[in-house]
Formats: structure tokens, C-alpha cells, sequence
């Protein structure tokens, strides 16, 4: 548990009557909540670990 997903496949709109611009919108979001929460960002390289992919 503890994992989040981001961006146009879950959600078009940034807040209430307006579009994103694009997914990067959506991650540096849910990276300033993850952090002002005291939780660590994973890295890609800790990510392909994890579920091990190459």
C-alpha cells in the first residue's frame, strides 16, 4: 500500500473547472502532498527494483 497514481488517465482536471496541462502537473502535485506528509519519494531506480523490472 501507500502508492498513488497520477495523471490523464485517472483525472483531466487539475482542480474544480480547470483542465491540466499535463501529467507533470499531476506528479509535481502529488510530490509536494507526499512530502509536506513526511513521506519519502521513491526513485525510478528504487521503483524498477521493487517490482522487479530491468
Amino acid at each position: 500500500g501507500g502508492f498513488i497514481r497520477v495523471g490523464f488517465e485517472d483525472n483531466i482536471y487539475y482542480s474544480k473547472g480547470r483542465l491540466a496541462k499535463s501529467n507533470a502537473e499531476f506528479v509535481e502535485r502529488a510530490v509536494r502532498f507526499s512530502q509536506e506528509a513526511g513521506l519519502e519519494i521513491a526513485k525510478p531506480s528504487d521503483v524498477r527494483e521493487l517490482f522487479k523490472l530491468k
